[in-house]
């Protein structure tokens, strides 16, 4: 990492950053959509559980991971700063409070996951692989939170790289694992969906154990001995993980969590076929929110580390370039997605009312996809400020006093039937852009805060 002086070093050292990046969210979310995908070839019930299960999981999912997400402007702000040799133990740190989150997480399905897939009054077989599947990938939680501190302490000090190879090997490894799981080859029973949880959880623990492997293999990684030096555990540095890591992940759950609620009105409203339909699209167009979500957190990384500097005028540079750039770029997808609609649709399903809606919900989720990617980037650039609490109030007003409601009401009592959700989040991350941007200049005009 390295203070960038000319735009064009700037957007040399942003890209350097961002492409890795977006090859280990996309592989990230490339396991998710592995699993909805071959769910989907050996069912409909199967594509539908898989797809339920995984809008109840990735809301809860993000959220924890944007929480752990912390440490990378609390590292970059000490980097920036010139203390490298401080940053091992909130990295630490962070890894004991992963393996808490875990825990807690895995509590809190246990008592939970009946009552609200009950709520849902699903088809019982598609209820029973949704549960089972989520059962199956709850083994996986310890290793995917630890693994994710991993991820931002090496990512923080400008080694995108290192996790990027790890995953390019998991994303076949899950995959083999989910022809042997779901459709029984290789000698494992065939679990159909539920198979695929399993694979994902095998999957999470590989990355752990290769990302604690590649801490003992880079010099510059090795020197800061992680998993060497022990710190104990600290309530002071847990909060001020949690300070910052609650509100940014609470701002990611509302955004998430609006899925997993269409999910549900939709099993209320709607038949299986919708469901699927809505699932496998939100399952695609979730891999193409990779790109901005990954240029967040590139700015993140950037911005923390310039603001940890006192670069007021280069933070803001950051800013203006990536926002730019990730809107620019999903334009043009969103142009690219609308003639491929068809094929995208029947990589999903054999069904052909499920396809045909599939193109239809595509078509909505072009407007979606502009939207979401302007307030993320924004939200990446504010929390390389440290600026949490006023974003994470946006977003709840946003997603859950618009988006919902809105999308509720235009489902409920329009002729756009399930199609009306997608309309009225489209608005609610609309209204959460205008609040970002407002809250951002408001930042960029007051003095940078003292970098704890």
């Amino acid at each position: 990492m390295y203070h960038a002086q000319t735009m064009k070093q700037k957007l040399f050292l942003f890209l350097s950053i961002l492409g890795p990046i977006v090859v280990t969210q996309i592989s990230y979310i490339a396991m998710n959509v592995l699993d909805t995908m071959m769910s989907g070839r050996a069912g409909t019930d199967d594509l539908a559980g898989v797809a339920v299960g995984s809008s109840l999981w990735m809301p809860l999912m993000t959220g924890i991971n944007a929480i752990l997400l912390a440490v990378t402007p609390i590292i970059g702000h000490l980097i920036g700063r010139g203390n490298r040799d401080k940053i091992a133990n909130p990295a630490t740190q962070a890894i004991y409070l992963s393996i808490v989150m875990a825990v807690l997480t895995i509590v809190v399905g246990v008592f939970t996951l009946d009552p609200i897939l009950t709520a849902m009054e699903l088809d019982p077989n598609v209820s029973y692989i949704a549960r089972h599947y989520l059962i199956a990938l709850s083994f996986g939680f310890i290793p995917l939170f630890a693994s994710y501190v991993i991820r931002y302490f090496f990512e923080a000090q400008g080694f995108p790289r290192t996790t990027m190879k790890i995953m390019l090997v998991a994303v076949p490894i899950n995959g083999l694992l989910n022809y042997g799981l779901i459709f029984g080859h290789f000698g494992f029973p065939r679990l159909g969906g539920i198979g695929s949880g399993y694979a994902t959880s095998i999957t999470y623990w590989f990355i752990l154990i290769a990302s604690v492997w590649m801490t003992f293999r880079k010099k510059e990684i090795r020197q800061h001995k992680l998993f060497v030096r022990w710190y104990k555990p600290s309530l002071a540095k847990w909060k001020e993980q949690l300070s910052i890591g609650i509100p940014m992940g609470l701002s990611t759950f509302f955004e998430a969590s609006i899925f997993a609620v269409v999910t549900l009105f939709m099993g209320v409203m709607f038949n299986t076929a919708t469901i699927a339909a809505h699932q496998a699209t939100l399952n695609f167009t979730s891999l193409l929110f990779m790109i901005p979500l990954s240029m967040s957190m590139a700015l993140t990384i950037l911005v923390s580390y310039e603001v940890g500097a006192g670069r007021r005028e280069h933070a803001k540079q950051y800013g203006v370039l990536g926002v730019s750039m990730a809107v620019g770029l999903m334009g043009m997808l969103a142009i690219l997605l609308f003639f491929l609609r068809g094929p995208v649709a029947w990589l999903y399903s054999e069904n052909a009312d499920v396809i045909e809606m599939i193109k239809i919900f595509l078509l909505f989720a072009i407007f979606f996809q502009l939207s979401d990617s302007s307030q993320a980037t924004l939200q990446g650039v504010l929390r390389g400020y440290k600026d949490v609490t006023i974003p994470f109030i946006v977003a709840f007003v946003s997603y859950w006093i618009i988006g919902i409601p809105s999308g509720y009401a235009l489902s409920a009592y329009t002729s756009l039937g399930p199609y009306g959700f997608w309309v009225g989040i489209t608005a609610g991350l609309t209204f959460a852009t205008i609040g970002f941007f407002i809250r951002l200049r408001m930042i960029q005009k007051r003095p940078l805060p003292e970098s704890r």
